[in-house]
C-alpha cells in the first residue's frame, strides 16, 4: 500500500515537470482493496484491474520501473511507449490489462475464465469496477455471463462513492450497493474496503469458492476516493466534511495501527516507509534515465506480425481514391 502511494505521490510530481504522457488517476484511500484482494490468488490465476488498483499489480509481481515506463512513455515500455496507465497485458504474470470503455475488463476476462473451466483448470479470475462502471451494458452483460455459466471469477464492485463527479446514488436507486450486485443470482458479499484484512479475508472466501467450482462472488468494497477522477479534477464537488470523514478511514493509517496493536514497533514500520521510498526514488531516476521510443516502433508490435511491411487489415488499408486528392482536400478531407 506505501509503494502505491507513495509511486502516485511521485507521478504527481512528475506530470507537474512534464515528464508524463496522460494524466495520473490516483488511488488514494483505496489502496486497501486492491492489495488485499491481490494477495488471495495463486500461480496461474489471472487478475484484471481497473485504473485504481495499480496496488494489485504490485501484489501479482508487476516492477514498480514497469509502471514508470509506462507514465513516461519510454521506449522500454511493456507497451513501447505507445500506451499508458494500465493498458498493458503481462501474461506470465497473469495480468490482463484493462480496455478504456468502463465496465467492459469483465467481459474479456470471462472468456479466461471459460476458457479456466473447459479445461479444467483450478485456476481464477478477479477484476474490479467502480459503482459507476457496474452501470454500463457491457457490465451487465460481463455480470450475467459469469453468473450462468457458473465461471470461476471474482468480482469487486468498489463503491467509492463518486463516479467522475456524479454520486452513486445518482448511478443506482439502491440504497445499499450490495442489493445491486445480488440481482444476478449469486453470493454477494459487502467488505469494509479500507481494512486490508477485512478485504484479504472476504476475497480469499470467495477465490476458495470459485476454485471448487462455486462460481462467481461479487464483493462489494466500501471505500471512497480521496481524490479527483484525475489531476485536472480539482473536486470541489465534495463536501469537505465527507472529505474529511473519509481521511480518518485512511487505509494505509489503520493498517498502522492494526500492526502496532499486534507487536510491530514504530521503529519497524519507519524502516518500510524508508525502504519504499529509496525504491521509489531509485527506479524514478533509473526510468526518467531510459530512452524514449524510436519512430519505427510506432509501426511494430501492433498487429501479429512483427514485419514493418505486413499488410494491415483491410479497415488500415487506403482508403479507395483518397490518394488521388490534392493535398489541400485531402486535409479537409
Amino acid at each position: 500500500m506505501l509503494l502505491t502511494r507513495g509511486l502516485e505521490e511521485r507521478l504527481e510530481i512528475l506530470l507537474k515537470q512534464g515528464h508524463l504522457v496522460g494524466s495520473v488517476y490516483r488511488s488514494l484511500g483505496q489502496e486497501a482493496t486492491a492489495v488485499g484482494s491481490a494477495f488471495a490468488l495463486g500461480p496461474g490465476d489471472w487478475l484484471a484491474p481497473s485504473i485504481r488498483d495499480m496496488g494489485a499489480l504490485f501484489v501479482r509481481g508487476l516492477d514498480v520501473r514497469d509502471m514508470l515506463r509506462q507514465y513516461t512513455a519510454r521506449g522500454t515500455s511493456l507497451c513501447a511507449g505507445k500506451d499508458n496507465i494500465t493498458h498493458f497485458t503481462v501474461p506470465e504474470l497473469g495480468l490482463l490489462g484493462p480496455v478504456s470503455p468502463l465496465g467492459t475488463q469483465l467481459c474479456v476476462l470471462n472468456g479466461v475464465a471459460l476458457a479456466f473451466k473447459q479445461r479444467r483448470q483450478p485456476n481464477v479470475c478477479m477484476t474490479y469496477q467502480g459503482e459507476g462502471a457496474s452501470r454500463t451494458g457491457a457490465s451487465h452483460e460481463g455480470f450475467s455471463l459469469a453468473a450462468a455459466l457458473d465461471l470461476p471469477i471474482v468480482v469487486w464492485l468498489e463503491h467509492n462513492r463518486w463516479a467522475f463527479g456524479t454520486r452513486s446514488d445518482r448511478q443506482s436507486a439502491v440504497e445499499d450497493w450490495l442489493d445491486a450486485a445480488a440481482m444476478y443470482g449469486v453470493p454477494a458479499e459487502s467488505v469494509d474496503g479500507n481494512d486490508v484484512t477485512a478485504v484479504y479475508a472476504g476475497a480469499r472466501k470467495a477465490v476458495d469458492r470459485a476454485r471448487a467450482g462455486g462460481g462467481m462472488t461479487i464483493l462489494v468494497a466500501e471505500t471512497y476516493r480521496m481524490h479527483g477522477h484525475a489531476q485536472h479534477d480539482a473536486q470541489k464537488y465534495v463536501p469537505a466534511e465527507e472529505l474529511e470523514e473519509w481521511r480518518d478511514r485512511d487505509p494505509i493509517d489503520r493498517c498502522e495501527v492494526a500492526l502496532h496493536e499486534t507487536g510491530a514497533s514504530a521503529e519497524e514500520l519507519a524502516v518500510i516507509r524508508r525502504e519504499v521510498a529509496a525504491e521509489l526514488d531509485l527506479a524514478v531516476d533509473d526510468v526518467l534515465a531510459e530512452p524514449g521510443p524510436e519512430g519505427e516502433e510506432a509501426r511494430t508490435r501492433v498487429y501479429a506480425s512483427a514485419d514493418l511491411d505486413a499488410l494491415v487489415p483491410w479497415t488500415r488499408g487506403p482508403v479507395p481514391g483518397y490518394g488521388d486528392l490534392a493535398p489541400h482536400l485531402r486535409a479537409e478531407a
